[in-house]
């Protein structure tokens, strides 16, 4: 523009002149300002030099009528508001910068330069320029949040309602690349917290929905994009609320509280509440105890570049009154922060996870509510990047669904804690030993990353479950500790075998260097108890090895109905052996009859002579004799042909032979009752199983009565549909549901056996 052009005539301020004198000497009027050059420009001036490539992103604004340029000094932060600058009323000539009052007297006041030449701006107008920028600017802001649309982020069960990442940022209405910082409100119910963020975020529009009904109008987690603020707000369900699932609907607070990077606690109440102090002191708790490890394992499972607990949110304690005075009036030398945080002192709470904590308080003598104070201390938090910095919104999303997996399922009834907003029973996993009734320590639901249940202390005996674990003794001498397991039979034993051995010789204990070291019944007496001899005793909560001799005969039922008797004759000859007096020859020598020498074939029967202890077929040892020089007594008992025809004609036997046979001689009247009952077990089978099942059930199964319902599939189990027991975990489950089959060596089971398909999935060894 044309310096001799009268800048009156345009309506505009006199005073600003172009400042630059680059391209006009300075005698054109200025057009326009650029923030960047720190001048005034006129028209030639401002085109010449941001052509150059260095210059021309500069961001420049067109002058109005009664603008005045902003200080070049202060930028605001010479006791003023962060991020407000103050106008100038002076240009110093000679050091060409503008200033306002402070910074002119803070620089030009003394020395060389009070004597600098300085141009005055004429600010009468300048009030009515600030309003109508305020007016124009205000209006930009209205028109940005006029399609702004609120959305149900996670329902009062706990469940996201956003499929995945990109259908939150969908939802949200914003860039995927966008920076956002997270602002959530809490509160009690019916203290207006929709109505405040309406009013704070969105002049007034009712994004979040309110109601004068008694109903609660806001239930689960809502979420709405503020685009002037740049921040996803999210409303929250009010506390002390009529409600169903309240441990959950309150462990969901925390998880909203973890994510935010600033959260507002809104409340209505004339005089604060001791609910306040301990609904924020418990969450400071929760938030250091429980989910600040979760976040930092999010951080490095997702790869994000921005932490997510570098350390928690800072809180706005939004007060409004209206009939008493504001936190502080009463003492003006104290600021309301100092008289809170010796509140939280007095009740035993103590924030330390927040990042910082602001009271902001207004009276109300009339409605409507006054926000400006609330909005103008939210905008210098949200402008504070020094702890915790903006992300993206796949990121937010990320760390919420994170902890929605970590920490959800349902909370029972019995394990809630009414003297804690935040118990640990909300984020800490439910099992409990069915021995002594102590919670496992690790967080919800770590079964999913195969982690074992853990307990702050070892498990107390309990007689009734022989919850007892067993560590060789021999190998702890030697600076190992080696667990060991009851079992029926050790790893060198056929099933056959292991079954036969155990139901003469009791339950085995095997280290898995030293070998078997413990039989239960190994002496017909004397036998002592394993801690006192091979072992050292600790607690444990389960010994099956009495359901493993259930399982056994189940077995053997089976195979003897299907496979004839040949496994009941193997057996049957084992235990001849085992427990036959010194003179029987044993059976793995008698391949044909002493008398007839027929050949033995695998199903037939040998029979020993009690009298020379040869082997013969039933022919040939049909008739009975005493024999009592061999230590049977006056009872007729089987001899052969020969020894029957030479029943006259007594044994040349010692007295120690007889003492030495005697004591075989009762084993082996019991192990007759052995056979027989070996002999009879196709028929018998069901009685003994049926009469001692729930006997032997191991301490860590649920009991038959108590199961009606598959624990999987929930089907009601019938006479048609049979239950069975998960070999780890203990659960019933219906065939469907536990087919798969595994070795659980924790439990004692050494071979493969039925386990649920939840257990079946767990990684390593069950």
């Amino acid at each position: 523009m044309s310096a001799q052009t009268s800048p009156a005539e345009k309506g505009l301020n006199p005073g600003l002149m172009c400042q630059e004198s680059y391209a006009c000497s300075g005698t054109d009027e200025a057009i326009f300002e650029c923030d960047e050059c720190c001048s005034l420009q006129c028209l030639r001036c401002e085109e010449e030099l941001h052509r150059q490539e260095r210059l021309r992103n500069h961001e420049r604004i067109r002058l109005k009528p009664g603008h005045v340029p902003y200080c070049d000094l202060c930028k605001g932060l010479s006791g003023h508001l962060p991020g407000v600058r103050q106008r100038a009323i002076v240009r110093c000539q000679t050091c060409k910068i503008n200033l306002c009052l402070e910074c002119q007297k803070r620089t030009h006041s003394g020395g060389n330069k009070r004597r600098h030449p300085v141009t005055v701006y004429n600010v009468s107008n300048l009030q009515e320029s600030l309003e109508a920028e305020e007016m124009d600017e205000e209006t930009k802001r209205k028109k940005m949040t006029e399609k702004v649309v609120s959305f149900l982020l996670v329902d009062e069960n706990e469940e996201i309602q956003v499929t995945n990442e990109e259908d939150f940022i969908r939802k949200l209405d914003c860039k995927p690349d966008q920076h956002l910082k997270v602002v959530s409100i809490f509160g009690n119910t019916g203290d207006g917290k929709s109505h405040t963020l309406n009013h704070t975020f969105f002049y007034g529009r009712e994004v979040f929905k309110t109601s004068p009904t008694q109903e609660s109008c806001t239930v689960g987690v809502w979420a709405a994009y503020d685009p002037v603020h740049k921040v996803a707000v999210i409303d929250t369900e009010g506390l002390l609320g009529a409600t169903v699932n309240l441990s959950q609907r309150t462990r969901l607070l925390l998880k909203v509280l973890a994510i935010s990077d600033l959260v507002i606690y809104r409340t209505h109440a004339d005089r604060l509440h001791n609910d306040l102090f301990k609904f924020l002191g418990d969450a400071s708790e929760a938030y250091l105890k429980h989910f600040t490890k979760e976040l930092k394992a999010t951080t490095a499972r997702c790869g994000l570049d921005v932490p997510l607990s570098t350390l928690g949110p800072a809180v706005i304690i939004f007060h409004e009154t209206v009939h008493t005075q504001l936190l502080g009036s009463d003492h003006p030398s104290e600021v309301p922060e100092k008289l809170i945080q010796d509140r939280f002192r007095k009740l035993g709470r103590f924030p330390e996870a927040f990042s910082s904590i602001h009271y902001k308080g207004t009276r109300t003598y009339n409605p409507p509510t006054d926000f400006s104070g609330l909005r103008r201390a939210l905008e210098q938090l949200l402008e504070n990047n020094t702890t915790r910095s903006p992300r993206h919104p796949g990121v937010i999303f990320k760390a919420l669904k994170a902890l929605s997996d970590r920490f959800s399922g349902e909370i029972p009834d019995d394990q809630m804690a009414h003297s804690s907003f935040f118990p640990d029973e909300y984020f800490t996993c439910s099992s409990l030993c069915l021995s002594c009734g102590v919670g496992c320590k690790k967080s919800m639901n770590h079964g999913k990353e195969g982690v074992p249940h853990e307990a702050k202390s070892r498990c107390r005996y309990s007689h009734q479950y022989d919850n007892r674990v067993y560590t060789c003794k021999a190998c702890y001498e030697r600076g190992e500790e080696v667990s060991v397991v009851p079992k029926t039979s050790a790893s060198t034993d056929s099933p056959w075998m292991g079954l036969a051995k155990y139901a003469w010789s009791g339950y085995v204990i095997e280290c898995p260097n030293c070998g078997v070291v413990y039989r239960s019944r190994q002496y017909w007496f004397g036998n002592q108890d394993p801690v006192d001899t091979v072992t050292d005793g600790f607690l444990k909560d389960n010994n099956n090895a009495a359901q493993r001799l259930l399982d056994g005969m189940n077995f053997m039922a089976q195979s003897v109905s299907e496979l004839s008797l040949g496994p009941t004759k193997a057996v049957t000859s084992w235990l001849t052996d085992q427990i036959a007096p010194a003179y029987w020859r044993p059976n793995s020598q008698i391949l044909s009859c002493n008398k007839c020498a027929t050949s033995f074939k695998d199903n037939d029967t040998k029979h020993h002579c009690r009298a020379c202890g040869e082997g013969f077929c039933d022919s040939c040892s049909s008739k009975t004799r005493p024999v009592p020089e061999r230590g049977w007594g006056p009872a007729p008992v089987r001899v052969c042909d020969n020894c029957y025809e030479a029943r006259n004609v007594q044994l040349a036997v010692t007295e120690a032979q007889v003492d030495d046979e005697g004591g075989t001689l009762i084993a082996r009247k019991v192990g007759e009752a052995v056979q027989n009952t070996l002999g009879a077990v196709v028929t018998a089978i069901d009685i003994p199983l049926g009469l001692v099942k729930d006997a032997a059930r191991p301490a860590y199964w649920v009991p038959d009565h108590e199961i009606l319902h598959c624990h999987n599939c929930r089907k009601e189990f019938s006479i048609k549909l049979s239950k069975h027991h998960c070999r780890a975990c203990g659960q019933g489950f219906c065939d469907e549901c536990s087919h798969d089959r595994r070795a659980v060596p924790s439990r004692g089971w050494d071979h493969p056996v039925r386990v649920c398909f939840n257990c079946n999935k767990k990684p390593g060894d069950l």
